[in-house]
């Protein structure tokens, strides 16, 4: 079920379907709970989880955008959990699994992006810097929906240039507009809304759409190498 709207009174009324697994988000996966379980390791609260499990993440998958794959169970956030690379959307996937799993409230959430500093090689095969669907995950701390973006790894963020983006569990960690450097990176350009289970026959409708069933081959792109 998608959510539209900004809340920002604070929030006791919890849904089931935010602590539920799904047959994507399955947060009662044996291998899915290890993980968090390993990650969140020494955590006293939630907030401090909720940043572990961010960190374990990020760092964990290096940011890989020419990993898309059709096969629904490329995206369960159990088969994320065996991937050495991957992109947004199953990164948060993981994410809001291991969230639930560790009894964080928490959701998928959209938006199209224009990434301003993306690769030569990835800008040819999409034939646009317009990234529909860009995946974070959105945990519900403190009776407050953070919006956390785990896509890019920090050994990424330091070959482009860019600021590594930190989640601290209070504030929202979205990509940054700006580089190191000051150039223009990350825009974002449309709010697709949030999501109890990952929408994935409109994900790739829209990608059937917009990128017209390219076939990304990034095997000589040294930028995400």
């Amino acid at each position: 079920m998608a959510h539209d709207g900004v809340m920002t009174d604070t929030i006791t009324d919890i849904d089931p379907a935010w602590l539920a697994p799904t047959w994507f988000i399955d947060s009662d996966s044996p291998v899915v709970a290890q993980f968090a379980d390993e990650a969140a390791a020494g955590a006293t609260n939630q907030r401090d989880t909720a940043v572990a499990l961010f960190l374990a993440v990020r760092d964990g998958y290096r940011y890989n955008p020419y990993g898309t794959e059709r096969t629904p169970e490329s995206y369960r956030a159990s088969s994320v959990v065996a991937s050495e690379s991957n992109w947004c959307v199953p990164k948060s996937v993981l994410l809001t699994a291991a969230a639930r799993h560790c009894g964080i409230p928490s959701r998928l959430g959209f938006s199209d992006v224009r990434n301003h500093l993306t690769s030569e090689k990835l800008m040819a095969s999409m034939g646009t810097d317009l990234f529909a669907w860009h995946g974070y995950s959105e945990l519900l701390l403190d009776g407050q929906w953070r919006k956390a973006s785990s896509a890019f790894n920090i050994e990424l963020c330091e070959k482009f240039g860019v600021k590594v983006l930190d989640f601290d569990g209070t504030n929202d960690a979205l990509m940054h507009p700006y580089d190191e450097s000051g150039n223009r990176h990350m825009e974002y350009v449309n709010q697709r809304g949030s999501f109890d289970d990952l929408p994935l026959d409109e994900i790739h409708a829209t990608f059937d759409e917009l990128y017209q069933g390219t076939e990304f081959d990034g095997s000589d792109d040294e930028a995400f190498s």
